[in-house]
């Protein structure tokens, strides 16, 4: 079978369960270029229109090959049987299939048709009271389920100790750690809440113990993923608990950078941004949600904050870590953005000077309450708003990225290019504490000597190129060491 992944860094975690399970169930992954198989599983994606087409048009491409083809993730879970009915080319699966999934995907090669579930808010799944959770016996969580299943594959988590069940589908330095799901916030363009349900925590030690098994399988760095990554503990009865758990993922052997993603403004307290910017390993990158900087438009997105505000924590961030770095995501042509608005918008990004700046046309999602707010703006008006800001954002990014140059850095080494230049000068690509995966820029390095993938190296950015950095490892009687190696078994 096929296992093909969409969306964010969260749907790799729940791929990697659902291979995880189905070896353990019998079933054979197909790897990337191997288009033949028996079934094709599609972890869909349903955040926003542009990702529901994707994953509906991976679908349909899926079924051309004549294999049985079933969808899986946000897309499958938000819409149920509504997509069934309107996909009949896939079978549709929901989130309390993943337990099961190695049985449901024999029962399904075997010709029947599994009914689709009906759409529901799973919210309501958990108790409102967030200590009430960790007890409770709501829907299935992807990402959170013990593997109280015997003789697993090599390469799979064992069943000892309090570990997911799950596979590295990739070799690659960095891996991502679920370490909440779902979202308490009541965003009015936001449907995740409904379909991924309320807040809940993973327990401490169970993440140290899946941490120090990702190292052993080649991590280096650990990409902390969750709805809402400043929410951590909340649940367990410890809001702090996020400050706690950082320096225990630091320590473990293996890991050289541990980085959070998903950071509410309105949740970072104090003493974690004192955590992430003093505690060795830990990366001082903050991945901000601000969404605008419009205190009015914001209180209609059901947010807090404004420009000043955001102004201050950047300014907080970097008294205690002027490297650090620091992104976010805007939503352009919110119901009722006005053009003064969106100027003031225009002035935070010029003020702010993030490294990487994300920028998104509103558009409708189903069952949120943006949808019947008044002042909805023509999409042709919105298109020319996204284009006119991203085109700023670029801009000021290429900007950011020129500021470094002269800055020391450790970079994450993660893949090697040709040769280049004149003697024995090799090129790698690797990332930088402020660039995180996928989504940053990159940093090229230019190296006299040997390196390999998942060496952290020393170096001082000596160019940039947009949003991407050039450098050069320094020479280790000019500041420290010059890189670590990677372990070798």
């Amino acid at each position: 079978m096929r296992l093909v992944t969409l969306g964010c860094a969260r749907n790799e975690v729940d791929s990697e369960e659902l291979a995880g399970r189905l070896e353990a169930g019998g079933w054979e992954l197909a790897g990337d270029q191997e288009l033949e198989a028996d079934v094709v599983l599609v972890n869909t994606c349903g955040f926003i229109q542009a990702a529901k087409q994707e994953s509906i048009g991976e679908l349909l491409g899926a079924a051309e090959s004549g294999a049985a083809v079933v969808a899986a993730g946000c897309l499958a879970e938000r819409y149920g049987s509504r997509l069934a009915e309107a996909l009949p080319e896939a079978q549709v699966l929901g989130f309390d299939d993943y337990a099961d999934i190695s049985g449901r995907l024999d029962e399904i090669l075997a010709g029947q048709r599994w009914p689709a579930h009906e759409p529901r808010d799973r919210r309501k799944l958990l108790p409102i009271s967030p200590a009430g959770r960790p007890s409770a016996r709501g829907g299935y969580v992807p990402g959170h389920a013990a593997a109280p299943i015997a003789d697993l594959p090599d390469g799979i988590a064992p069943v000892s100790g309090p570990r997911v069940l799950r596979r590295r589908l990739g070799e690659g330095a960095v891996a991502p750690l679920k370490i909440a799901s779902g979202c308490d916030r009541r965003c009015s363009f936001c449907a995740i809440p409904s379909y991924r349900g309320a807040f809940i925590s993973r327990p401490p030690d169970e993440l140290v113990a899946e941490a120090g098994w990702l190292a052993d399988h080649g991590a280096r760095e650990l990409l902390l993923v969750s709805e809402n990554s400043t929410s951590y503990g909340k649940d367990l009865g410890d809001l702090r608990l996020l400050e706690a758990l950082l320096p225990r993922l630091a320590a473990v052997p293996g890991v050289d950078r541990v980085r959070v993603s998903y950071l509410q403004p309105a949740e970072l307290r104090p003493g974690l941004i004192e955590v992430m910017t003093a505690t060795s390993g830990v990366t001082p990158y903050f991945d901000l949600s601000f969404q605008h900087a419009s205190g009015r438009v914001l209180r209609a997105m059901r947010r807090f904050g404004d420009g000043d505000r955001f102004l201050a924590l950047i300014e907080q961030i970097r008294r205690l870590a002027p490297e650090a770095g620091i992104r976010s995501n805007f939503i352009v042509g919110f119901p009722g953005e006005t053009p003064a608005e969106l100027a003031e918008l225009e002035r935070f990004l010029a003020e702010a000077r993030l490294d990487a700046i994300g920028i998104f046309g509103y558009s409708d999602e189903d069952g949120t309450e943006a949808a019947s707010l008044p002042g909805q703006l023509d999409p042709a008006e919105i298109g020319g708003r996204v284009e006119w800001l991203a085109g700023l954002a670029d801009e000021l990014m290429n900007q950011r990225a020129a500021e470094r140059v002269g800055e020391i850095h450790d970079v994450l080494i993660e893949e090697a290019h040709a040769t280049a230049g004149k003697g024995p000068l090799w090129r790698y690509g690797g990332r930088t504490a402020c660039q995180a995966p996928e989504v940053d820029g990159t940093t090229e390095v230019r190296s006299a000597r040997r390196l390999a993938v998942g060496d952290l190296v020393r170096v001082r950015v000596s160019g940039s190129e947009g949003v991407d950095l050039m450098a050069r490892p320094i020479d280790e009687r000019e500041h420290g060491r010059p890189w670590l190696p990677r372990a070798v078994d």
